[in-house]
């Protein structure tokens, strides 16, 4: 006759046995996953093949401005000041500017600098402007429709490219048949934790589109800095998921119509952009809650894909805590190195393609960070929607 405590015993060990598998599991499909689409980021060059001088195809770079006259006034002469010339030498791209119903000094800005360049193009959406599109969309529509050209370079107001050859370096791959480029869009290294985290989480994000497109499976890319086709910017727009959300407009064009063979990822340290990061964690909440809305939107199979690498790191962790404290303690701190070890390497294989060797001490405490951010930005990631653009 088996006792109480007996039976209690057993069914602790056969519980304790069910979390050590599980643990397993989550470890193996975390190094699955560095094997199959992480390592391919030791493939991705650090330089591309650029355009000669002569014979370059005209681009229009597009920004979408509300309230931004002192981010425009301090980033556009960067974007102005790029060298892309045609055969002739003259320079052979403009920047559209649409000013969205600014509030601000915008206008007055915009003004001054177009008397000082001629490629500036400035559209202004009047207040009250009836919009046939939500948020940053409808403004989006109104610069592609005011574009020249059919090759498109899409930035924000408060990003600054890193050099002069960058519009050059991100449409390089327009030239070789590409329809979607993706770059990277950094922030600027300031004191904090905060600031640390959102550069680390910016890697990690990288790391992911970058290497699924390499895989063949694009799903993202940054509205900071993104070169297409207009064309296919177009047949986007004309899609019925377009218009579900205020912003997202980057994500929902690789949704759309990006596949394994337009899409393309620039990794040139030359055709970065960086920005500042919000300085406050509500600040940055309210941000990621709107990236992170688009996410929902993602074709199934991506979606499980990374469903199934976030649960596995948070049921990974949570795992390794508990089971240290059982008799399985062993296997599981030898199984748990050889994932960090992985990880942290191709991490510092990433931060050091993107110029943020300085983030590398702070990995450890940043993996279990992430496992946090997703607690928290669930809702968003599953269901929520963020509705407001500015």
């Amino acid at each position: 006759m088996v006792n109480g405590s007996g039976i209690n015993l057993s069914v602790f060990l056969c519980c304790e046995m069910v979390l050590f598998w599980l643990f397993v599991l989550a470890v193996a499909i975390q190094v699955g996953y560095a094997m199959y689409f992480f390592v391919r980021i030791f493939s991705l060059p650090g330089k591309n093949g650029l355009l000669p001088s002569a014979g370059q195809q005209p681009v229009s770079i597009i920004i979408c401005a509300k309230n931004e006259a002192v981010k425009l006034k301090k980033n556009l002469p960067a974007l102005l000041a790029q060298k892309y010339f045609n055969s002739a030498g003259i320079v052979n791209y403009e920047v559209v500017v649409v000013n969205d119903a600014s509030t601000d000094n915008s206008t007055d800005v915009l003004k001054e600098l177009q008397l000082q360049y001629d490629n500036l193009v400035v559209v202004t959406i009047p207040l009250g402007t009836e919009r046939n599109a939500p948020g940053k969309k409808y403004a989006l529509s109104v610069g592609v429709a005011h574009a020249k050209c059919d090759w498109l370079l899409l930035t924000d107001a408060d990003c600054a490219p890193v050099s002069n050859s960058w519009l050059e370096r991100m449409t390089a791959p327009l030239a070789n048949g590409k329809e979607i480029v993706a770059g990277y869009g950094g922030y600027r290294k300031m004191p904090g934790l905060l600031n640390a985290f959102t550069r680390w989480e910016t890697i990690h994000a990288f790391l992911q589109y970058s290497t699924y497109t390499l895989a063949g499976r694009p799903y993202m890319a940054v509205g900071r800095n993104m070169a297409c086709i207009k064309s296919t910017l177009q047949k986007a727009q004309q899609s019925g998921i377009w218009k579900a959300l205020l912003s997202g407009d980057d994500d929902l064009l690789v949704r759309v119509a990006g596949n394994a063979h337009n899409t393309a990822i620039v990794c040139d340290e030359m055709a970065f952009t960086y920005t500042e990061s919000k300085t406050t964690w509500a600040e940055w909440a309210r941000q990621k809650q709107r990236h992170l809305s688009t996410g929902k939107y993602y074709k199934m199979g991506i979606k499980w894909l990374l469903g199934i690498y976030g649960a596995s790191h948070t049921v990974m962790w949570l795992g390794m805590v508990i089971l240290l404290f059982t008799s399985y303690w062993l296997p599981v701190l030898a199984l748990m190195g050889i994932r960090c070890v992985a990880y942290w390497l191709l991490w510092s294989v990433t931060a050091g393609k993107l110029r943020e060797k300085s983030l590398i001490y702070l990995f450890p405490l940043f993996d279990v960070g992430w496992m946090i951010y997703n607690f928290v930005f669930f809702p968003y990631i599953t269901w929520k929607n963020k509705q407001q653009w500015k």
